[in-house]
């Protein structure tokens, strides 16, 4: 049999190592936020095939009509996305009919999207508002659907630590591909997180519920025999699970185009991040626990020392 919560130590460890790179990164350069958090303009065109200019004349024609915070990137083969700060609906078809005038062919506008900075910072807020109250909301019933189980707050706790640990990978990853690959962190970013922390929870509780029910049937065995026992149990199913979901997201990412590759990324390793949390972090905390193991830390240490 697998021996996944003896190996417990190792797990965290493995999760230590790719959270902290993103904290640092967090701590460095922050999230890039979007116009959805911070307030600003979005502007999507399309030109003439083959007659597409480069992001920087294009950010140099908005530099010289006072938007000097201007962020192009290229979507697909013919469009354009330009971030700047609010603009005004006069100043977006100025702005289109300099473009028309300065590069060859005609460039079509497909979307315009303004919001202004203090609805950018209410957005804000009600998305810490929305991770924690899911967070709350997710313990409270966790706890309740395991009343019948000895320490079930226990089980609440272990759910949301395994599930800040793919909020902490989610938001790391995000920070260093927002600094180096010029993501920006919008609603739909929001959404993806959310979701992940669904699908994280939902594999959590399908581990804890199968010890559970080895808890009534397998009275006699120690605790930790018997928490492995229904990891493995469940391993086949949480892994087919899941792959058939990162299988699908892995498809959109290669050729689901410009648009929603951000997104369908973001799905795509939180989803790998909860499939991991579930089976070598959810369960092994529980055991840890259970046996007070914090005690012996401490106790290593003075040793040590001596």
């Amino acid at each position: 049999m697998l021996e996944i919560v003896k190996r417990r130590y190792l797990y965290f460890a493995i999760s230590l190592v790719v959270i902290v790179p993103g904290l640092i990164a967090l701590i460095i350069w922050g999230l890039p936020m979007g116009i959805d958090f911070t307030g600003g303009s979005l502007m999507e065109v399309t030109f003439e095939d083959h007659a597409r200019p480069s992001t920087e004349e294009v950010v140099n024609l908005y530099n010289d009509f006072g938007f000097t915070d201007a962020k192009a990137q290229n979507a697909g083969e013919t469009n354009m996305i330009v971030r700047t700060r609010h603009m005004e609906e006069d100043e977006q078809a100025q702005m289109l009919a300099e473009m028309n005038s300065h590069f060859e062919g005609d460039v079509t506008l497909q979307r315009f999207e303004s919001v202004g900075p203090s609805v950018g910072k209410e957005t804000a807020k009600q998305a810490a508002g929305a991770v924690g109250l899911a967070a709350v909301a997710i313990m409270l019933y966790i706890t309740y659907a395991f009343r019948q189980v000895s320490h079930a707050f226990r089980y609440g706790v272990a759910a949301i630590l395994a599930m800040l640990h793919d909020v902490l990978v989610v938001v790391g990853i995000e920070a260093i591909l927002g600094h180096f690959l010029g993501w920006e962190t919008d609603s739909l970013f929001l959404t993806a997180l959310l979701t992940v922390i669904g699908f994280s929870v939902h594999d959590t509780v399908v581990v804890f519920d199968r010890i559970r029910e080895n808890a009534r049937i397998h009275r006699r065995l120690p605790y930790e025999t018997m928490v492995n026992h229904s990891i493995v149990q469940t391993l086949d199913r949480s892994i087919n699970t899941q792959l058939t979901v990162m299988f699908t997201l892995f498809a959109l990412v290669l050729f689901g185009g410009t648009t929603i590759r951000h997104f369908v990324t973001i799905l795509l390793i939180g989803v790998f991040s909860g499939t991991y949390s579930s089976i070598f972090n959810a369960a092994p905390v529980l055991v840890v626990w259970e046996n007070k193991e914090w005690r012996n830390w401490f106790g290593r240490k003075a040793k040590s020392a001596a």
